[in-house]
């Protein structure tokens, strides 16, 4: 392929990307289902067209579908950041959904490992720790981000007794 058939095929996938978007945003999402899915054959390996494929089947119910889209997506790199970090979200709590509690804290593990200041990846990591049997994880969690994140004057004002019982929920000083 030249250069200018390449950007010529670029340019083609995008208009045919953003039109599936627009469909789904504008809740059609069985044409754009269909639509991503035939652009799935057509770019099996772009990871934008795996993404926006895996959130169309969760936002239709078909989370087991969604999983190999999202694994595709997370793969390798060419996602944007919020893309990336869009996808791990989608895939932790589509495993957790589906009832795979140790593939969503493995995968929301790794996001939270790779998105350190994402408060809504540490929610749902969280929530499947919880479900893993680990809810004292899970609270360190969930109290360590109430602290530092609630504007409630009353959590404010204890915030550094909130922040000591995350650490050690058992303790009695």
């Amino acid at each position: 392929m030249t250069t200018d058939e390449d950007t010529s095929a670029s340019r083609h996938r995008d208009h045919l990307l953003a039109e599936a978007v627009r469909l789904r945003e504008d809740g059609h999402r069985e044409e754009a289902k269909e639509r991503l899915l035939a652009l799935c054959e057509q770019f099996p390996t772009d990871p934008e067209v795996a993404y926006q494929t895996a959130w169309v089947h969760d936002a239709l119910g078909l989370e087991a579908e969604a999983v190999s889209h999202y694994v595709r997506a997370v793969e390798g790199p060419g996602l944007s950041r919020d893309d990336r970090r869009g996808a791990f979200l989608g895939l932790g709590s589509t495993y957790r959904i589906l009832g795979r509690y140790p593939e969503a804290v493995a995968t929301l593990g790794d996001a939270v490992a790779e998105f350190p200041d994402d408060a809504a990846l540490k929610t749902f990591l969280a929530m499947a720790l919880y479900n893993t049997g680990r809810a004292r994880d899970a609270m360190e969690i969930l109290l360590s981000l109430l602290a530092t994140t609630s504007k409630d004057p009353d959590i404010a004002a204890y915030r550094p007794a909130i922040e000591h019982y995350a650490k050690d929920l058992d303790a009695m000083e």
